[in-house]
């Protein structure tokens, strides 16, 4: 028996990188997928692996930003599916480095629109559903960012912290009507949006961690099963960090 058997999990940012290699995971722990993404991403290839897996999926076209966006992805979801047992909120945005005192203030806002406003909006409605059919649970991707100041990020770095906040705020509201809630904080993780990266800041990372690596996509979806699992049921507001010993150095 897998983990997720029978379970429906919604993936927000679910065609690359963390989310695909979640998706995949939790296929393979016997769920039912929906890969949601921005209608302009070539889901194809996570659809085919999911279903080579023996996996029910779908995709469903999802902008963070916009609420009604959000709102019609979950519904698509429960008409589809007839359910959502576990919500991985993972999509997101970098952004440039920039002082505060001249950071552009679109750059601020696009930043909080998607990481912070846009995970809000995604609880928000994955609540609702949970209180429907009587339980569920979110799991929400912060970043080591959201723990510690990344200088020059400071958009990304408040998004993070608030995701923090947010996801603490549902396990101390909604824990007795049996949804849990619970974050990761992962350091940099080696996937293809850093295939570009320059080598010496590649190497300035992995030296920043005492096990001098980046992680890995799996290493995320490992515990993103832990917490969508059975296995977690006693975890509610909790954070876990994937930092390869970087704030312990």
């Amino acid at each position: 028996m897998g983990k997720l058997d029978n379970k429906v999990v919604f993936v927000t940012g679910g065609n690359s990188g963390i989310g695909k290699a979640c998706a995949i995971a939790a296929a393979k722990e016997g769920a039912t997928v929906m890969i949601a993404d921005l209608a302009t991403a070539d889901h194809s290839a996570v659809l085919k692996e999911l279903t080579d897996l023996g996996a029910k999926n779908a995709f469903v076209p999802i902008d963070v930003s916009k609420s009604d966006s959000v709102k019609e992805a979950i519904a698509a979801t429960v008409k589809e599916f007839g359910r959502i047992d576990v919500a991985l909120n993972n999509a997101g945005v970098g952004g440039p480095y920039s002082g505060i005192h001249d950071m552009p203030d679109e750059v601020w806002q696009r930043i909080i629109d998607i990481n912070l406003t846009g995970q809000f909006y995604c609880v928000k409605y994955e609540l609702q559903q949970f209180l429907k059919q009587g339980g569920g649970v979110i799991v929400n991707l912060s970043s080591l960012a959201g723990l510690v100041a990344e200088p020059g990020l400071v958009p990304y770095t408040a998004a993070k912290h608030g995701v923090l906040g947010l996801t603490k705020n549902i396990a101390a509201q909604y824990g007795g009507q049996h949804i849990r809630a619970n974050a990761i904080c992962p350091y940099y993780i080696d996937t293809p949006l850093l295939a570009n990266l320059p080598t010496e800041i590649r190497k300035k990372w992995e030296d920043r961690t005492p096990i001098h690596r980046l992680g890995t996509a799996q290493e995320v979806a490992n515990a993103f099963i832990f917490f969508a699992s059975d296995d977690s049921s006693y975890c509610n507001g909790s954070i876990l960090t994937l930092d390869g010993g970087v704030l312990a150095s």
